[in-house]
């Protein structure tokens, strides 16, 4: 048994330190459509979901024994998970800072639409926050290295980005 103890990992409870770390990470450049989504999840979270599933705690815990009630249990993990999330949005909400789109003044910017060429290829890029970036459709982060190098950036400029092997020439054909 001793052996046995000796290889298990004890676990570990993150601090203050590492929780606020965390949080620091997250910007909150938020589009307005994502504000939306996220005003609409709440209301669904707090006038639908959150009734239902403490309507469930009730229900399980009058089943008897709350120690050995798995259903309560469940019934209240889910409740948990449903406030937390009500939590997390409404703090989201609270620093959400705006992104107006086409509020640039002919630089590139979070909020910014820009279209560049590279290779000979023409693509097309939106700076959103880091909270709504899908590079598949062309939504970026001011944080990734590409919007890091365009970041202030204007149309006909070059910006360069040094990548492990080259360098990658992007030209900065228009900025919306």
């Amino acid at each position: 048994m001793r052996l046995l103890l000796r290889h298990m990992r004890e676990p570990k409870r993150r601090g203050e330190e590492e929780r606020r770390l965390m949080q620091e990470d997250v910007d909150n450049f938020l589009t307005p459509a994502k504000i939306e989504r996220l005003k609409a999840e709440h209301e669904r979270l707090v006038k639908i979901e959150r009734p239902e599933a403490a309507a469930e705690v009730r229900r399980t815990a009058e089943m008897g024994d709350l120690s050995e009630n798995a259903g309560y249990q469940i019934a209240k993990g889910l409740l948990r998970r449903i406030n937390n999330r009500i939590l997390w949005i409404e703090a989201r909400l609270a620093t959400a800072i705006p992104i107006a789109k086409g509020s640039s003044n002919g630089t590139v910017q979070v909020g910014s639409t820009v279209v560049i060429e590279t290779n000979g290829r023409t693509c097309t890029f939106e700076i959103v926050g880091s909270q709504e970036t899908n590079p598949a459709t062309g939504r970026i982060s001011h944080r990734s290295p590409i919007g890091l190098a365009l970041l202030g950036a204007r149309a006909n400029e070059n910006v360069t980005i040094k990548l492990a092997d080259r360098d990658v020439v992007y030209h900065i054909i228009s900025v919306l």
